[in-house]
């Protein structure tokens, strides 16, 4: 195995398979918890952007792409598919997000309600920078190329 290669199931930047099932484990649940904020936007569910079931309409701008972005990259994400660029995208949606959003109520997150768009895109970052680990149709994709 030449330093380019990786073993079967562990990505490059992963040490060992431990740590891409956690990452996995974590890319996993917080892309399901992204999808569920997408749906709110999109769908009215839990409560809408009104707290009364409401939805943004189309194709606003921020408010529908605000919403569009975290429920399709939550499904790829969900997936591990183009993770890292999705993952980009996501993350600098949910920036945008809390400087423009959530930034002008206060400085800090607690206080301006911005928890939920600073975790994501922190979140997002790491995922980027890290990789899917295991369980991405990525990783698939990766391993027909070597072969």
């Amino acid at each position: 195995m030449t330093a380019t290669q990786t073993r079967p199931g562990v990505e490059a930047g992963v040490k060992t398979r431990p740590q891409a099932l956690a990452l996995a484990g974590f890319r996993i649940v917080f892309s399901f918890f992204f999808i569920l904020h997408g749906c709110m936007g999109l769908f009215g569910a839990f409560g809408g952007v009104d707290g009364q079931g409401g939805s943004v309409s189309f194709p606003t701008f921020p408010d529908f792409w605000g919403s569009a972005i975290p429920f399709g990259a939550g499904i790829l994400l969900l997936f591990g598919l183009f993770t890292r660029p999705v993952a980009i995208l996501a993350s600098g949606a949910m920036a945008y997000a809390y400087f423009t959003v959530h930034a002008p109520m206060g400085l800090w997150p607690l206080q301006n309600g911005g928890e939920l768009a600073a975790m994501f895109s922190w979140t997002w970052l790491l995922v980027a920078l890290i990789g899917p680990g295991a369980f991405a149709l990525d990783n698939l994709f990766q391993r027909r190329k070597v072969s």
